[in-house]
């Protein structure tokens, strides 16, 4: 690959798909809020459904967090604590092709549910169909890494990743020539990573954004439904706990309106 391509491609198009996964997530989340939602189709095939959305989604976060603390780490904290390039490279392939097994096998079932199903296809989006098969290709091209990364497991070829995942994200020039050489199914892997950010906007992927952590930091509460009047309510609670009469004095007494 010449450095002009390569820088375009590794130079440059980090930038563009980036930009446009940010703005484009942004832009659509204010004009296009009733779009923003994953189009369920659980009612069809629902245990293909829960095999395969559990699978895939546990093994994406797997996936997604080992290659965010593993790129954008800066290498003497890993250096700092003892942690070898060859101990973290064993690690990546160990942990991340269980992770991508799981992940390639959920994605199958979602594809396989939604491309054969005749009603569920007919439900689904050109986009909804395209994002799947992107997906599973970039996990087939990540799992054929690990046997290529397990003829070098000196973490070389590690660290230039590493070296330009942090170069592109604060800006520094020329980091494309870092991975000028690295095997063709590493910059396969990395172009179709980048294209899945770059259509992200468009997809049924934005509803990553509206993932519900709140919740788990949400003070609990509890809802009661009763039958009676407002007017009834306001009443009782309004007589003094001395008339309700010796007989229950000092006993709980029962929530108002818990018929």
């Amino acid at each position: 690959m010449n450095d002009w391509l390569n820088n375009a491609l590794f130079g440059w198009y980090p930038y563009v798909a980036l930009t446009v996964f940010l703005l484009g997530s942004l832009l659509r989340f204010d004009h296009s809020q009733y779009t923003w939602r994953t189009g369920s189709s659980q009612l069809l095939r629902r245990r293909q459904l829960m095999w395969g959305s559990n699978l895939f989604h546990v093994g994406i976060l797997a996936i997604f967090g080992g290659h965010l603390v593993g790129l954008l780490t800066p290498i003497v904290i890993f250096d700092t604590l003892g942690i070898s390039h060859t101990f973290k490279q064993l690690l990546a392939m160990s942990v991340g092709g269980v992770a991508g097994i799981a992940c390639w096998i959920g994605i199958a079932l979602l594809a396989h549910r939604r491309l054969f199903d005749a009603r569920i296809r007919n439900t689904s989006s050109f986009s909804d169909i395209a994002v799947l098969l992107l997906l599973w290709a970039q996990l087939t091209l990540g799992l054929a890494t690990i046997f290529v990364s397990a003829n070098h497991l000196d973490g070389h070829e590690m660290v230039k990743f590493m070296i330009w995942a942090q170069g592109i994200l604060t800006l520094q020039p020329g980091v494309a020539a870092l991975i000028a050489d690295v095997n063709p199914i590493f910059k396969l892997h990395l172009l179709l990573g980048m294209t899945i950010f770059l259509v992200f906007p468009f997809t049924r992927l934005v509803h990553v954004w509206s993932a519900p952590v709140w919740y788990l930091g949400r003070k609990g509460y509890q809802i009661v439904r009763t039958t009676r009047s407002v007017t009834a309510r306001t009443t009782v609670a309004a007589v003094p706990q001395a008339a309700l009469g010796p007989a229950r004095a000092g006993q709980p007494q029962p929530a108002l309106g818990d018929d």
